[in-house]
Parts: C-alpha cells; sequence; structure tokens
C-alpha cells in the first residue's frame, strides 16, 4: 500500500457554509494528508454534502480552505477543479445523450506536473464494466454504472483529491464490491480522496480515518479502527 503522507494537501479550518440565513456549517475543522481516504459521516443533514459544496465553491464558505497550501476559499468552482480537486456530486449528472466515450471526453483536462495522467483506457481498466460499454449512451446505464462514469469523468481532469458525496448510495451489492476495489486502486496510484458516506460498512472498507458530523459539527475524528472499534460512539452519532 502507498504510504499516507503527514503534511496536509487539503486543510480546513472554522469553516462556516450556510443557504441563505440557514447556517449549516458551524465551524468545522479536518484535514486530508496526501495518499490518504478520509470519510466524512454522519446523518441525514448532519452537512456531508454542504461540507463538499463549499470545499468546491459552489456555496460561498466562511474559513480557511487550503488546498497544497494555497488558499482557495472563496475561488469560484473551474479555478478550485483546475488547481486539482475533482467532485463528484451524489446527482451524478452524466450527460444522457453522449457515450461513456464522449463523457469522458468532456471532463479531460491537461496533464499535472509529476503526475500520470488518466487516460480512458486506464479508466476502463479501472472500471471493466464500462470498458465493455464505451460507446453507450448514458441515459442507458444502470445507476451503478452512471456513478462509475461520473467518477471516471472526474478523474480525467487529473485531480489531486478527489471528493465523492455519497459514492455507495442506491447500489446493487456487486457494485459496491467494484467501488471498494475501485477505491483502493484509486489510493495505491496516488489520488487523495474525500468522501461522504451514511454507510459505515463501505466508509470501513476504504477510509483510513474518519470525521464525524452533527448538526454542522464535527464531533469526533479518529481512526476508522477507532471507530470500528467504539460500538457506544457509533450508537450516538450513526445509528438511525
Amino acid at each position: 500500500m502507498r504510504a499516507v503522507g503527514h503534511t496536509p494537501l487539503l486543510a480546513v479550518t472554522a469553516l462556516h457554509a450556510a443557504y441563505g440565513r440557514a447556517e449549516i456549517l458551524h465551524g468545522i475543522d479536518f484535514s486530508v494528508a496526501a495518499g490518504e481516504v478520509l470519510v466524512l459521516l454522519g446523518r441525514n443533514g448532519a452537512g456531508k454534502t454542504t461540507t463538499m459544496k463549499a470545499l468546491i465553491g459552489l456555496i460561498a464558505p466562511r474559513g480557511s480552505i487550503r488546498f497544497d497550501g494555497a488558499e482557495i476559499a472563496g475561488q469560484p468552482p473551474h479555478a478550485i477543479a483546475r488547481m486539482g480537486l475533482g467532485y463528484v456530486p451524489e446527482e451524478r449528472r452524466i450527460f444522457t445523450g453522449l457515450s461513456v466515450l464522449e463523457n469522458l471526453e468532456v471532463g479531460r483536462q491537461p496533464p499535472r506536473p509529476g503526475q500520470d495522467p488518466w487516460t480512458s483506457e486506464k479508466l476502463f481498466a479501472l472500471f471493466p464494466n464500462l470498458g465493455r460499454m464505451r460507446d453507450r449512451p448514458g441515459g442507458r446505464m444502470s445507476g451503478g454504472e452512471q456513478q462509475m462514469l461520473t467518477i471516471a469523468r472526474t478523474l480525467m481532469g487529473n485531480p489531486r483529491l478527489l471528493l465523492l458525496d455519497e459514492p455507495s448510495e442506491g447500489l446493487a451489492p456487486v457494485i459496491v464490491e467494484q467501488m471498494v476495489a475501485a477505491i483502493a486502486a484509486l489510493k495505491q496510484s496516488g489520488v487523495s480522496i474525500l468522501l461522504a458516506e451514511q454507510n459505515f460498512h463501505f466508509a470501513r472498507a476504504v477510509a483510513d480515518r474518519a470525521v464525524i458530523l452533527e448538526s454542522g459539527e464535527a464531533r469526533w475524528t479518529g481512526t476508522m479502527q477507532a471507530l470500528a472499534d467504539d460500538e457506544a460512539l457509533r450508537a450516538r452519532y450513526l445509528a438511525v
């Protein structure tokens, strides 16, 4: 396994975010190290998706968001994406009238220095299902296949940090297993990952550390192993 670095690739400090007058995030702190998979866990409404949207610039944040040493809070989404943050939203948002290959081309960005660029063939090795339907329109794919395509399209932008919002939601168990394998391969390739999840078992299979959110506040941060060993903590913050 690729070693996890100690210097934060992403450092979030005192992050606040709101929709109009309704403040959703109340000063949360966390970091993602190079080579790490960090998961944001919490019930519905805890603030996971809002955190993702604040990081990528879809809603205006207050506080500090430093990516690779540069402050990105307040930057527009396209500028943040060009710096190396890739965002896979919960809604997937593929182009249903375009083929798999055409969807991938939409996401293509120039290679980054010191990083092997993603190609369609490398992505088909990561997601074999897509390789078998490269000419199929996105609208004729299952939900799980569309999820894979959305991740693959985002990877065509050669991100250093991938934001995944609820990647396992609504997927069949066999597709979830494939997603676990894909995330492990992405980490091995050097991509750092921040994911928002409700599925603890999925999170435990892929993540190094976890941050538990409740009512827009970070209530607990630690290793996945520590969380797996603490049944009372999981019952308090994650039980439905």
